[in-house]
């Protein structure tokens, strides 16, 4: 009986089916059948029932599949511990991260870490969409906001002020907007999500909120997109100070009514369980917190922010 047979009666038990069981693991269904017999003959116990038309557990297999179960988990979890004491960086990284972030700033980044650490494989999921950590495959998230669901472990990376942008010939076109109440004159760049248009932009000035309803003739749910409308000329946004950097930091866009804070949030790198913050998952975490602690920075140096609003 091999260690990959265990795997293969799971399996089996999930699907109730051998070759659908096999399909799920890239096996041909002989050597799945072959696995069954070696575990059975092995425990001198039939795990299955098998008809012409369906296989059923067996009662001894339903006493013996769920400790089986758990004596793989601990396998696993003994195996990862002991990487997790060696400081052992490898394995696949399968990352969910946004649009605009994901793209501008965070994969090169993790080009530079692959190259340095060459055993860290990438599987990088880039959408503005909220993400199931289990349907769509992912073992760690970068996201903007904290974790609500108090099952899931995060590590805050940084605060992160948002930014009122537009281009100088835009504002040279369509005037400096010195207060949000004139903004009525602008034309709004908005982010959409779930058909849901985030025209309303809150604005805080001396412990005052103040909302502005806009009006504009683009809106998008891909957040990159909104940045390249911005950068273009097309109109005025709002924007995390991390997303619009570059742009900022090369004057292709600026940063307007400075004294008004628009919406401020924090980001942060996400994980669904204690297990799987890996040596690569906190490499991952410690090169988030460098980086980003660089542009900012930068950002503070041209006196694009000030120190207080990433406080």
């Amino acid at each position: 009986m091999l260690l990959e047979d265990l795997q293969v009666i799971l399996k089996v038990a999930e699907f109730k089916n051998i070759t659908k069981a096999a399909a799920s693991i890239d096996m041909r269904t002989a050597t799945a059948s072959a696995a069954i017999k070696r575990v059975e003959a092995a425990l001198g116990v039939d795990l299955f029932i098998r008809t012409t038309r369906q296989l059923k557990i067996s009662s001894a297999g339903e006493r013996y599949i769920p400790q089986c179960q758990q004596a793989l988990l601990m396998l696993e979890q003994a195996k990862q511990n002991m990487r997790d004491d060696l400081e052992i960086v490898d394995g696949e990284l399968r990352i969910a991260i946004s649009s605009d972030l994901g793209r501008n700033l965070v994969a090169p980044w993790l080009d530079e870490l692959i190259q340095n650490h060459p055993k860290v494989g990438l599987k990088l999921n880039i959408s503005d969409s909220n993400i199931d950590f289990y349907r769509d495959s992912v073992d760690v998230a970068i996201r903007y906001g904290s974790p609500t669901d108090s099952n899931l472990y995060g590590f805050k990376i940084c605060n992160v002020p948002g930014i009122l942008c537009a281009t100088p010939q835009y504002l040279k076109d369509n005037g400096t907007p010195q207060h949000p109440h004139n903004l009525s004159a602008h034309n709004g760049l908005f982010y959409q999500l779930h058909d849901v248009v985030h025209d309303v932009w809150k604005f805080e000035h001396k412990g005052n909120v103040i909302k502005i309803k806009m009006k504009g003739n683009r809106a998008s749910n891909d957040g990159d997109l909104v940045r390249r409308w911005c950068v273009a000329g097309k109109g005025i946004a709002v924007k995390s100070c991390l997303d619009m950097s570059k742009d900022l930091l090369a004057g292709n866009v600026v940063s307007v009514m400075t004294d008004y804070q628009p919406r401020k949030t924090e980001l942060w790198l996400v994980c669904p369980s204690r297990q799987s913050i890996t040596p690569a998952v906190r490499l991952l975490r410690d090169m988030l917190k460098e980086k980003c602690a660089i542009i900012q920075n930068k950002l503070v140096e041209q006196g694009i922010l000030n120190k207080n609003q990433l406080e």
